[in-house]
């Protein structure tokens, strides 16, 4: 008996880490925040925490603080709040926003009748302008952060989340899109279709493989073709 015809991908979901919003602003925030908590630099601990960060790219920043302050809840949440003041300070000092060359390749994949759905671990209060940014100018459905499931990445719950959200179907006409480990694992656990890692650096590839990448792009532009390839 054959096999059945895995179904046209209807809705793609894609992470805003790298693609749109930069490592360097994170790292920025999440140094200040341990800093609010006297984790500074030059120290070990400084030092260890970034290690730890570095590691969890890709990640939620809260799970990450949390994981860090762990033992002690009211450290973990001034961190977290920190975090996200942080950030929105950064994002407004650096001029964080979607570029229109980046948006580009989802309005054509929203224009060929996708549903397009925008990922991030960050929760909506850090978020808040460049999700207001998504909606007015991005091809979005549907926007989700970090407080909109029971775990960010790499679990499968935003992903699923984004599918009852926008009433996919099927798992499998779903296309995960991530420039990160940890965005390609949660698309792969959760069962999607495609799982399409972005990056230009080809010593990353072997570990977006093993994350479960489908297909790799060296560009964003790249998307509304793959997706278009039967």
């Amino acid at each position: 008996m054959a096999a059945p015809a895995i179904p046209p991908v209807s809705l793609v979901c894609y992470d805003l880490a790298k693609i749109v919003i930069d490592d360097e602003i994170v790292e920025r925030a999440f140094a200040e925040a341990i800093a609010t908590l006297g984790i500074v630099a030059g120290t070990e601990a400084y030092t260890r925490s970034m290690v730890r960060f570095d590691r969890g790219r890709g990640r939620s920043p809260a799970d990450i603080l949390r994981e860090l302050f762990e033992g002690d809840e009211t450290r973990a949440q001034a961190a977290c709040l920190a975090f996200d003041q942080s950030f929105s300070a950064a994002a407004e000092r650096f001029g964080v926003a979607a570029s229109p060359e980046v948006l580009a390749p989802f309005g054509k994949v929203s224009a060929a009748g996708r549903r397009v759905c925008s990922l991030t671990t960050l929760s909506r209060g850090a978020a808040g302008p460049l999700i207001g940014q998504l909606h007015l100018h991005g091809p979005a459905d549907l926007v989700l952060c970090a407080d909109d499931a029971p775990r960010g990445f790499p679990w499968p719950d935003l992903v699923l989340t984004a599918m009852l959200r926008l009433g996919a179907g099927d798992v499998r006409e779903v296309a995960v899109v991530s420039a990160t480990e940890a965005g390609l694992l949660a698309g792969h656990r959760a069962g999607a279709g495609m799982v399409v890692g972005v990056t230009r650096n080809r010593k990353r590839l072997p570990a977006m493989r093993k994350a479960g990448a489908t297909h790799i792009l060296d560009d964003i532009a790249a998307l509304p073709d793959l997706l278009a390839t039967p």
